[in-house]
């Protein structure tokens, strides 16, 4: 069976994307749950993976770290994990990998928080031009495809790498248009979210650096988690 190193459900964006898919595509998996309990987490990380970061992957003696390579790991042996046709699963892919590498004013302005609601203080140039570019991908895939997905009828691994961004639109109240804005409330209704949630909301863990820049980006307006 699968063994999956993740970090705290709250903070931890990138090992959000593996978990869901998984979930979500019902592929059996054991999650290994290592928390942020200090500023620099490297060298307990490395107790498993070799980048010192979360996720990681094990499957018997392969170790796989990085959530795209997670991601395609899993596709050489689910075909499921990507979409079927070839049109959709070359887009998919492309948007994935554009996640990956990208959008790096959205992920610094507004660091994954799931437990929290934001009224942000402004939205830099750089953050719109990220927000434009995710809504304008999504709009492309929901209407290429036929939806409710981003790249069809199923829910794949595209999906799994704008599932932050789905959490983070909430957090921060972040503007999309009607289209983009109805693919997140139903990105949240999923099990495996609302499980990943519900997961976040009880952990008995605050990490300083990701506090505070709640606060330099906006005002705290309801803090959902389980007081410490």
């Amino acid at each position: 069976m699968y063994q999956l190193y993740i970090a705290n459900k709250n903070y931890s964006s990138w090992s959000l994307r593996p978990w869901v898919l998984l979930h979500t595509l019902d592929i059996a998996f054991e999650e290994r749950f290592v928390p942020f309990l200090q500023p620099d987490n490297f060298m307990a990380f490395r107790a498993f993976s070799p980048s010192g970061k979360v996720p990681c992957l094990v499957d018997g003696e392969q170790v796989v770290w990085d959530s795209l390579a997670i991601i395609e790991y899993l596709y050489e042996q689910e075909p499921r994990v990507w979409p079927e046709s070839l049109a959709a699963r070359s887009w998919a892919r492309c948007a994935s990998a554009e996640m990956h590498s990208g959008f790096t004013s959205l992920r610094e302005e507004c660091t994954m928080n799931v437990g929290v609601l934001v009224r942000m203080k402004q939205i830099s140039v750089a953050l719109q031009r990220d927000l434009d570019r995710v809504d304008e991908l999504w709009t492309q895939g929901l209407q290429r495809f036929g939806g409710p997905f981003l790249a069809g009828e199923r829910f794949t691994a595209v999906d799994a790498f704008f599932a932050p961004v789905v959490f983070r639109v909430r957090s921060y109240q972040l503007p999309l248009s009607d289209l983009a804005s109805a693919y997140v409330a139903r990105i949240l209704q999923m099990p495996a979210m609302q499980s990943w949630e519900k997961a976040a909301l009880v952990e008995p863990y605050r990490e300083a650096a990701h506090e505070a820049e709640l606060q330099t980006i906006g005002q705290v307006l309801a803090d959902h988690r389980q007081p410490l």
